[in-house]
């Protein structure tokens, strides 16, 4: 359970980083914007490597008994949660109503894995990702005043759903595979 930890520790907290613009900054002068980045990207698959390591490695120790109906509130909860991770990518009509829609999708990816997994491992990884979406949420929303991005083509706004819904699936049928998990 120590690894789960140390690597959520990592992970999250350089995540966290760009939420503190003056400490950013201070190590962006310091190492220049290329390094910079480089170095968040390291340390972010070193925190993410021990992350699914150490999820790997936990006893599982239940907690609670999720009543079945919570399957499918996740599986209803992660469909908008993979169109709002493309919609972090690809400009589309969703950005002008979703000013941070990866941080929305982490919640609701987190919100769905927390209603389904009763067991201690679980409710860590899932509630500090949640708690990590919501404290950068708010930190991004002091910082600055968001701006609505200008209307794009609906045809975008179609290709992002599309997109959404082919990863939904693709991940959903490769469930077990990836993850050890049967979601059918």
């Amino acid at each position: 359970m120590m690894t789960l930890l140390l690597g959520l520790i990592v992970f999250l907290g350089i995540h966290l980083l760009p939420t503190f613009p003056d400490i950013r900054k201070r190590y962006v002068d310091k190492l220049g914007e290329l390094l910079y980045k480089g170095i968040f990207s390291l340390i972010s698959l070193v925190g993410f490597g021990l992350i699914i390591i150490g999820k790997a490695d936990a006893p599982y120790i239940s907690v609670w008994e999720p009543p079945q109906f919570f399957a499918i509130a996740t599986k209803v909860l992660l469909l908008p949660a993979f169109v709002l991770i493309v919609a972090a990518y690809i400009p589309s009509n969703i950005k002008r109503r979703i000013r941070h829609p990866m941080l929305v999708a982490v919640k609701l990816w987190a919100l769905g894995h927390l209603l389904i997994n009763g067991d201690v491992a679980s409710m860590l990884l899932f509630g500090s990702f949640l708690a990590y979406a919501v404290i950068d949420m708010i930190r991004s929303n002091k910082l600055s005043a968001w701006h609505k991005p200008e209307p794009k083509p609906v045809t975008m706004t179609l290709l992002v759903l599309v997109l959404g819904l082919v990863a939904y699936v693709g991940v959903a049928m490769h469930h077990m595979q990836l993850f050890g998990v049967p979601l059918f």
